[in-house]
């Protein structure tokens, strides 16, 4: 059996959808067809941002977007982001229904706080385009194939049960190149690649200072990678194994490479006070709050009361000590937990809503104004595939509207 399409595109997550919509939109006569090697749709969407799907960030001049928040990819997609960036990504949203709010951190989220809401959104566009979502759907292999395009070649697809399509053209936005099947379409299609590794995960850490302490957040710190140019600061969780939140999944993202070359074993130092200090403040609370055991709470109110004794049991001070009782050498120690407390990192978990690669198929091998290969015409590429990853707070979702929607107007033949 065979089939024939004017558009195939391979991945039905949110780079997918967006470049399968936006090019049944711009040419209504073209049949496109998604096909997903899963059961489901746009599951990446499903559990990002917690179940509520970050859909982009607060950052609206194109350029800041690009450089700041991509560790890689970030040149190439400063144009990208001037043709269809954050500004268009909320237009197209909420012109379709789709109420979005700005949280304090400059993530986007829909109204509802519900990832389905983006899900229905992208899957009745798709629908009212006239887009064929096909799942269970896997591409074994692509073969460029002469005269079944009116611009060109075209390409036959062989599926995992042996049937095969026909398409004039081709988007890949088969997501991370971690799944083996993913690197293989594209290099069988001339690309090379750089190798995968994760670029969002949690550190793990065995240490008496913050063991048992889970679910327990500092608002703002700042972290540093000892021996590595790798530094952030924001929130950080301690988790059952470690430590995560914002902070540390930016050193992950912008260290992807160096650490995976550590074999994620090294040493992190963790200023829980940044801005403040510490030393001046302790000397005030000896004089001022003299008579106080410096464990009877947390005297620095951005420090949580358990993680506070824990951190003077690591300084070696006992909590019966009175704050006018504190020997100089004893605050020396408790400025320097309170300040440059290190932790060895033996290893990583991967961020569970978050799960990204870093590599891919290099920008250089794709125009980056319209997505189309330059190994292969007739092959786009959109997404997780291409080597660009963000940090964490939207920034891959706007990677996938942003080159999907030029590979989708590219297909239809249109321009931004």
């Amino acid at each position: 059996m065979t089939e024939d399409w004017n558009i195939i595109v391979i991945g039905g997550g949110a780079a997918g959808f967006f470049g399968a919509i936006i090019c049944a939109e711009e040419a209504p006569d073209k049949r496109v067809l998604i096909v997903e090697k899963s059961r489901k749709v746009l599951t990446k969407v499903k559990i990002s941002g917690g179940g509520r799907c970050n859909v982009t960030h607060d950052c609206f001049d194109p350029k800041a977007m690009a450089t700041r928040h991509y560790p890689r990819g970030n040149k190439a997609l400063i144009g990208p982001m001037f043709r269809f960036g954050v500004a268009e990504t909320v237009r197209w949203f909420e012109a379709r229904g789709v109420e979005l709010k700005t949280e304090s951190d400059g993530r986007i989220f829909p109204t509802t706080d519900d990832s389905q809401t983006i899900i229905n959104c992208l899957r009745e566009a798709a629908r009212e385009a006239g887009v064929v979502v096909r799942t269970s759907t896997g591409v074994k292999e692509i073969t460029p194939r002469g005269g079944r395009s009116e611009n060109g070649d075209g390409f036959e697809l062989l599926l995992d049960g042996g049937e095969r399509l026909f398409a004039d053209q081709v988007l890949l936005a088969t997501g991370g190149t971690r799944l083996s099947r993913s690197e293989k379409l594209a290099r069988g299609l001339g690309h090379k690649l750089q190798p995968a590794v994760p670029s969002l995960f949690t550190f793990h850490i065995d240490d008496g200072r913050i063991n048992g302490l889970q679910g327990l957040t500092v608002e703002n710190v700042e972290v540093r990678v000892e021996g590595q140019r790798l530094e952030s600061s924001g929130p950080l969780l301690i988790t059952h194994r470690g430590v995560s939140g914002p902070a540390i999944l930016k050193i992950s993202a912008w260290g992807a490479r160096a650490l995976h070359n550590l074999d994620y074993q090294f040493s992190i130092v963790v200023n829980w006070l940044p801005g403040v200090d510490v030393d001046r403040r302790i000397d005030d609370l000896r004089h001022g709050e003299g008579k106080k055991q410096v464990a009877s709470r947390s005297f620095f109110e951005a420090i949580p009361k358990r993680l506070w004794r824990r951190l003077l049991k690591a300084a070696g001070i006992s909590k019966k000590r009175r704050w006018a009782e504190l020997s100089a050498e004893s605050q020396r120690s408790l400025v320097g937990e309170l300040t440059e407390c290190r932790l060895q990192v033996r290893g990583k978990s991967t961020n569970k809503d978050e799960f990204v690669t870093c590599g891919g198929v290099l920008t250089d091998e794709v125009d980056m104004r319209t997505m189309e290969s330059r190994r292969c015409p007739g092959v786009f590429v959109a997404g997780e595939l291409l080597d660009i990853d963000g940090v964490t707070g939207g920034f891959n979702f706007q990677n996938a509207w942003t080159t999907g929607f030029l590979a989708g107007c590219a297909m239809a033949g249109s321009t931004p």
